[in-house]
């Protein structure tokens, strides 16, 4: 694995004399603008833009902006820590010229991702690409692990000239059916064509379950790009379903009742080009390490919540028996447990094997969620945690007494308690360090507050159109 060199004052090492020749491609495409994009604590992609032609100096020395952004709210209300929430201060935008990419759902612009420096040339505490980059480089160092991952996306399409405040379905076909498919034909192949054109490599895209609901699978990568693919996809979504006159939402509750959109994760441990979920002489063939690793994430998923799960519309979502994962169980192709180990089809299972997580919507910082649930599984290595017993079922039919002998426990119920139970998840807090954290209790403690004692179909308008 290649590791990423931090940005610096001047450049990081080569960026430089790269610069020239991209920025003669992207003028042949006819590129004018570059978007600097990074996503804040609340799940908010933010972005700088600039002209094509100061690609070099973006390079060079990064573009300013405020780490304010760190403690906004989803509304762009700002919440304070003892670091992060002043008007004080500047940092650096570096643009990671591995991932630049003309735009093909908005000709005239190319699309980069970001890491953040302090003006003193440091890593900005607060950066989570630059967060989940530490994390996966001390899995290889430590455990000499690798990675691949990927995330699901969901979104419902809306009427583009209803009412903000509504949400009109653009297509009324049932689930997963030709119907629905027929109706949104136009977009959806335009969505296909602009992901392709951008080197994105899908798996599927179909109806799904909710209301006027696609998902989009998209192919596995580094934990970091797979984050990176993560917000390029859902703004190439975003783009082509405004020229055909659509509106989109990510939210995880667009709806205040039914099945809201998720953002599952899905992630594979490799060692030495062995995927060590498979092949192994564990359950459903994980090998020991495998074992430890999915036993590390069930363990920490209740503080995980706050990460995974982070805006009060997250617990609209997260009920029982809807496939939103709110129980810590596990099991195979067990679509109601947290943690679900895709053992793929016989042929495939050395290279498909994987986990996926279930309670992870769209309101989650990709890089957040990636790096905390790695934290978490290292955690689970490290300690030698042994994997409970799996389930197959719905874990909600099972009473007190059978749920405690399980291990299966009920997920938080509510932001504020996943707050708690992050706040007492020492791992977790490790693993992002003080300011990371402190910003991730202080923005959802601040969401909580921002909705307090609004009803079910209040809360879904508020959050509708903000990820």
């Amino acid at each position: 694995m290649t590791t990423l060199a931090d940005p610096r004052p001047g450049g990081r090492p080569g960026d430089l004399d790269r610069v020239p020749a991209l920025t003669a491609d992207l003028a042949a495409r006819g590129v004018h603008g570059i978007v600097l994009a990074y996503v804040d604590t609340a799940g908010v992609c933010r972005v700088k833009t600039i002209p094509t032609a100061r690609l070099d100096s973006a390079v060079a020395w990064g573009v300013g902006m405020s780490p304010v952004f760190d403690t906004f709210l989803a509304d762009d209300s700002i919440v304070t820590t003892d670091v992060l929430g002043s008007p004080d201060g500047d940092l650096r935008l570096y643009p990671d010229l591995d991932h630049l990419v003309p735009l093909a759902g908005q000709p005239g612009w190319a699309w980069a991702p970001v890491d953040r420096i302090t003006q003193e040339g440091e890593r900005h505490p607060g950066c989570a690409r630059t967060f989940l980059r530490r994390i996966v480089t001390d899995a290889a160092d430590r455990h000499g692990l690798a990675f691949k991952a990927a995330i699901e996306i969901e979104w419902a399409v809306g009427v583009g000239s209803a009412p903000a405040d509504e949400f009109v379905p653009a297509a009324t076909g049932p689930a997963y059916s030709a119907v629905r498919q027929v109706e949104l034909s136009d977009y959806t192949a335009e969505l296909l064509a602009a992901l392709a054109a951008q080197g994105v490599d899908v798996d599927q895209i179909h109806p799904e379950y909710a209301p006027a609901q696609f998902e989009v699978s998209v192919g596995a990568l580094d934990p970091v790009a797979a984050a990176d693919r993560s917000v390029l996809v859902r703004q190439t979504i975003r783009a082509v379903a405004q020229r055909h006159g659509l509106r989109v939402s990510f939210a995880p509750a667009y709806l205040p009742e039914g099945v809201g959109n998720g953002g599952h994760l899905h992630l594979s441990c490799w060692r030495d080009g062995v995927n060590l979920h498979s092949g192994g002489e564990g359950r459903y063939g994980m090998t020991a390490t495998a074992e430890s690793f999915l036993a590390g994430i069930l363990a920490h998923l209740p503080g995980l919540t706050a990460v995974t799960a982070p805006s009060p519309a997250s617990y609209l979502r997260l009920q029982p028996s809807q496939w939103a994962g709110v129980f810590t169980a596990w099991g195979r192709e067990t679509r109601e447990a947290a943690v679900r180990i895709v053992t793929g089809t016989a042929g495939r299972r050395d290279q498909d094997a994987n986990l996926e997580v279930k309670p992870v919507d769209l309101a989650a910082n990709p890089y957040l969620a990636l790096g905390c649930v790695i934290a978490s599984g290292i955690d689970g290595i490290t300690a030698g945690r042994p994997l409970p017993g799996d389930i197959t079922g719905d874990p909600a039919r099972y009473g007190p007494d059978e749920a405690a002998a399980l291990g299966v426990r009920r997920l938080p119920e509510s932001l504020p308690r996943a707050v708690e139970e992050f706040r007492a998840d020492p791992v977790l807090r490790a693993a992002l360090g003080p300011v990371l954290a402190d910003a991730v209790s202080a923005v959802r403690l601040g969401e909580a507050a921002a909705v307090e004692g609004l009803a079910p179909t209040a809360l879904a308008a508020f959050y509708r159109w903000a990820y």
